[in-house]
């Protein structure tokens, strides 16, 4: 392969994509992927996701089914959640020029770098968000009396977040790597 340094970040950039793309389909889309779940865990187990919760549309932004929990900042707070997909895409985009880096040419090492960068920070904030967004929910479910409990998606956010530091590094190191096919002298 003529870019043999770009591949672990690559990887990394692919795998980071494909956590992403699994939080932003998750509750109401997918019942299995969840950021917030209230109640016993059972089959009408309450789960909120990027989109909404169980039973309602998907839509940018929502409002808690519980009124103590509900607040202007909080529903505001449920709309940059948008941020998931961004940051799939940016990773899908890093790991596209990734494989022309690996393929073809250093400059796709360096846009996948600048790229995976940039989804790295996205990845960033919204799981900050997700933690505090949820935190607070989670927190006055319980003092309402619920049982509340943080949903597989933030720890799949989080393995995203991983990945995309690991792929930043190894793309940045990946730059400097050889990518010409040296000649071989008879």
């Amino acid at each position: 392969m003529a870019a043999s340094p770009a591949i672990p970040g690559l990887f990394f950039c692919f795998a980071a994509m494909v956590l992403l793309i699994f939080v932003s389909v998750s509750v109401p889309t997918w019942s299995s992927v969840s950021l917030l779940n209230v109640g016993p865990p059972t089959a009408n187990q309450l789960r909120y996701g990027v989109f909404g919760f169980t039973g309602s549309k998907p839509s940018v932004g929502y409002y808690f089914t519980n009124q103590h929990v509900n607040s202007t900042v909080l529903h505001n707070l449920t709309k940059t959640l948008i941020l998931h997909p961004i940051a799939a895409g940016l990773s899908g985009l890093a790991f596209f020029f990734g494989i022309c880096g690996a393929a073809y040419h250093r400059s796709g090492t360096v846009l996948m770098t600048l790229l995976s960068s940039l989804a790295l920070l996205t990845t960033l904030v919204v799981w900050v968000i997700d933690m505090i967004l949820f935190g607070i929910a989670r927190q006055r479910y319980r003092d309402a009396g619920q049982r509340a409990q943080y949903g597989n998606a933030n720890w799949l956010t989080l393995g995203a977040l991983v990945a995309l530091m690991l792929g930043f590094c190894f793309s940045a190191c990946g730059i400097f790597g050889t990518y010409r096919r040296r000649r071989e002298s008879y």
